[in-house]
């Protein structure tokens, strides 16, 4: 297995990521308060782009409403711990096997009958409406009033429930963060992840050259929509409140995706580049705007999109392959 891991993968790149893991591992003890919040949303929106990048990235299948499986993902696991005392590690599962339930019907309308591209993508966010409608109704969950979890004593920490301090949020993100990245990897390099590839790069060559193609883009899409659950449930215990508004919110989709398409889709290292970029640079944004006495609502999105329209122009794979090039960190990483 760990052969396989780091199979191809230049000495050099493995000292980096781990004087990298080394420092985030030693961060909460450098950082203040707003620091380790500002590093838990990098964490978040790595883990998420990472998700996404399985189905997009290495299956070549655009879904523009993967907020819809993070709302699946809350909703579920926050519903089961309030209602009937199930733990969230208990309820990951269950979450799981309901957003990959979601993601399996989503993707049998689409590839059974043709829909692609652009249209698959429309009917990612028409399902993402829908639940978001759907839940606005929902009384078992408050509806649009609000789900809230019982507030935790930041004082003690009980990572079963995952109830306590920020800095035990962080290091669990930051493990499952680490285990989805060797996760992908493990994908990438095994006969899944080139058959993959043949289907992004040329669907009806790899139909010919025997590769099921309805199978693996279904097997992609479940792997996607079950990773993207957990962020769901690390969403709701941290936050403790839902809104069916917040959670499933086209918003939402977009700010999932901003990371790998900055960073690099189809990488590994490019959701997690991506998420450090646009998150430190739209807090800095927050900062200054606040220090000049100004307050211009949806300003974070605006920068989103100049970040993306100048990453289209100049950087259209993504800002992580040429600087892996120039660092010599090999092709698939």
């Amino acid at each position: 297995m760990i052969a396989r891991l780091t199979e191809g993968v230049p000495q050099r790149a493995l000292i980096l990521l781990g004087l990298l893991l080394a420092a985030m591992l030693a961060a909460p003890l450098l950082v203040g308060d707003y620091g380790l919040s500002v590093l838990i949303l990098v964490l978040y929106f790595a883990y998420t782009g990472q998700a996404w990048n399985v189905m997009m990235g290495f299956a070549g299948q655009l879904s523009l409403g993967h907020s819809l499986y993070v709302g699946i993902g809350a909703y579920a696991a926050a519903a089961l711990y309030v209602h009937y005392g199930i733990g969230p590690w208990l309820g990951v599962w269950i979450a799981i096997l309901l957003s990959m339930s979601a993601g399996l019907v989503i993707g049998f309308l689409a590839f059974r009958f043709g829909i692609g591209g652009v249209y698959f993508a429309l009917l990612t966010i028409a399902f993402a409406e829908f639940t978001r409608v759907g839940f606005d109704h929902f009384t078992w969950v408050n509806g649009s009033g609000g789900f809230f979890l019982p507030v935790a004593q930041y004082s003690i920490n009980d990572p079963l429930n995952l109830r306590g301090s920020p800095t035990m949020f962080y290091y669990i993100l930051l493990g499952i963060t680490v285990l989805a990245f060797l996760f992908c990897r493990w994908l990438l390099t095994g006969r899944i992840g080139y058959y993959w590839l043949a289907i992004r790069e040329e669907p009806e060559a790899a139909q010919t050259l025997g590769i099921n193609v309805f199978r693996y883009k279904m097997i992609a899409v479940a792997i996607s929509a079950g990773m993207t659950a957990l962020s769901g449930v690390f969403f709701a215990f941290y936050y403790n409140n839902l809104f069916p508004e917040q959670i499933f919110s086209m918003n939402r989709s977009i700010e999932l995706i901003l990371g790998p398409i900055i960073g690099g889709i189809g990488s590994l290292f490019g959701p997690i580049l991506g998420a450090v970029v646009l998150t430190l640079l739209a807090e800095g944004l927050t900062d200054i705007m606040a220090a000049l006495g100004y307050e211009l609502p949806g300003v974070k999105l605006v920068f989103y999109g100049l970040c993306l329209l100048v990453v289209v122009m100049y950087l259209p794979n993504g800002i992580w392959p040429p600087l892996r090039k120039w660092l010599g960190l090999g092709e698939r990483l």
